[in-house]
């Protein structure tokens, strides 16, 4: 699965963009956010903040108790304000 990091996420975590081959446990976008944080300190500090944290799974904003779903990609930013 492709892992996306975007804005700030991106900065935190050190790297725009991941390939994880993930566990059958891994379920929802909130069980992924867990298996990547484990894995890796600067994804944990990116990921940490879970009220201000947006999701799309496959390119569809999704909540972060969404399935996975066998997507093939998940990105991951901060909220989005425009004008």
């Amino acid at each position: 699965m492709k892992i996306l990091y975007f804005a700030r996420i991106r900065q935190i975590a050190g790297r725009s963009m991941e390939d994880v081959k993930l566990p059958a446990s891994v379920v929802t976008v909130a069980d992924l956010i867990d298996f990547l944080s484990a894995k890796d300190e600067g994804v944990a500090a990116a990921l940490a903040d879970r009220r201000t944290l947006r999701a799309a799974v496959d390119q569809s904003h999704v909540s972060l108790d969404a399935p996975l779903n066998n997507a093939r990609e998940v990105a991951f930013f901060p909220p989005v304000t425009g004008g």
